[in-house]
């Protein structure tokens, strides 16, 4: 990085605002001065522009492009000290970045804004990734423990029942599909866990089922195989019926990256990091 470039960085941090959650705002009437753009009505034209590429894009522009009055709170709107009559965006890194790609590059300040929030951009995309991959592999651990003790409260019922019968059960009743079709919809190898491909919100709803099972197994002193059974289903049949009343349909879920994919290639990088 050059002098030059790390000067530009600096100006772009200078004028960051980070809000109590550690969330990236950037006002614009800030970053237009330090593009040097001299009249609002010229930066404001950009922004229209950056905002149709927001849309095409098909990103929300509420998201990234937030007015002055929905970014304050009223105790701040109110205090003269912060109150500012003119017109404003409080912007967040995507949103100057297309701001920066929708003006042009010849001009020195504006080629150092699109590789600034570019960089950012792509950093912040990794770091998203890193904490849901986190999330998605945390819930699914916490999903094989409570398998493990549902197959545990299971097996002490004193009767014979095959695990990987009982928990396609749950599949079926919870996707309103049996396993083989919904591995089949999902592109899924038959002798691979469904629950590799799971979002973090079907190993959650999974980890529900287990929990609700297990519980009033207990309470209820459930024994014999169809009365196990018939519990387990009637749990994730009403799992399946809240999520759907959340416009959330489980079948029509895509299938995430690979949980043992991630393991591995996360595996791979700690083995890198020793090795230096």
């Amino acid at each position: 990085m050059t002098n030059i470039d790390k000067i530009a960085q600096k100006s772009f941090e200078d004028i960051k605002i980070t809000d109590e959650t550690w969330f990236e705002f950037w006002s614009a009437r800030d970053l237009m001065k330090t593009l040097w753009y001299a009249k609002w009505q010229t930066f404001a034209w950009v922004i229209e522009k950056a905002k149709d590429s927001c849309k095409n894009s098909s990103h929300l522009i509420k998201d990234n492009f937030l007015s002055q009055d929905e970014f304050l709170p009223e105790a701040v709107k109110t205090s003269e000290k912060w109150w500012r009559p003119r017109e404003n965006y409080f912007l967040t890194r995507y949103a100057c970045y297309l701001i920066a790609q929708n003006w042009d590059s010849r001009k020195t300040e504006i080629a150092q804004a699109q590789t600034y929030f570019a960089s950012q951009t792509r950093k912040q995309e990794i770091h998203e990734q890193i904490v849901e991959e986190n999330k998605r592999l945390e819930a699914r651990e916490k999903l094989k423990i409570s398998e493990r003790k549902i197959e545990e409260t299971v097996y002490t019922r004193w009767i014979p029942i095959e695990f990987a019968t009982f928990k396609n059960k749950k599949i079926e009743a919870l996707y309103n599909l049996s396993v083989k079709v919904l591995k089949a919809k999902r592109w899924i190898s038959e002798n691979r866990a469904l629950a590799d491909f799971d979002s973090e919100l079907e190993l959650k709803a999974k980890d529900f089922i287990y929990a609700m099972t297990d519980h009033n197994i207990k309470e209820k002193n459930i024994v014999w195989k169809p009365n196990l059974e018939k519990e387990l289903v009637s749990n994730a049949k009403e799992t399946r019926k809240t999520m759907i009343n959340r416009w959330i349909i489980p079948e029509e879920l895509e299938a995430q990256k690979d949980l043992k994919l991630i393991e591995k290639r996360r595996l791979g990088e700690e083995k890198k990091k020793l090795s230096k």
